[in-house]
């Protein structure tokens, strides 16, 4: 059964399988040079701009701002979960988990 995924309330959560699963205005752990000259990136996120899945990874492009420089903009891909396919049942990458960038393509959900 395909995955569905969307934007929910001006991108403020993201919807997987008709269920809200992970909002914004959390602190995340970025590895990634694209977004600031900061070597590990405390990312505010404050919106979902664009959601896709990559096979069982639910990924998202996000805007928001490094709290350490104050550097803002959208991140590249990043996963914030992925769905089991024999279950589909979602699970989300752990809060404390440092994020890596640059996942290479997506479905629109």
């Amino acid at each position: 059964m395909p995955t569905a995924v969307h934007q929910l309330d001006d991108g403020a959560w993201i919807s997987v399988n008709d269920t809200r699963e992970v909002t914004v205005s959390d602190l995340w752990r970025l590895d990634t040079d694209d977004f600031c000259p900061c070597r590990l990136v405390d990312f505010l996120s404050e919106g979902f701009v664009e959601v896709g899945i990559d096979g069982a990874r639910v990924e998202a492009r996000v805007a928001g701002q490094c709290i350490r420089c104050g550097a803002r903009g959208v991140t590249d891909w990043l996963t914030l979960g992925r769905v089991d396919p024999d279950t589909d049942t979602f699970y989300p990458v752990a809060p404390d988990a440092v994020r890596h960038s640059g996942c290479a393509s997506h479905d629109s959900g």
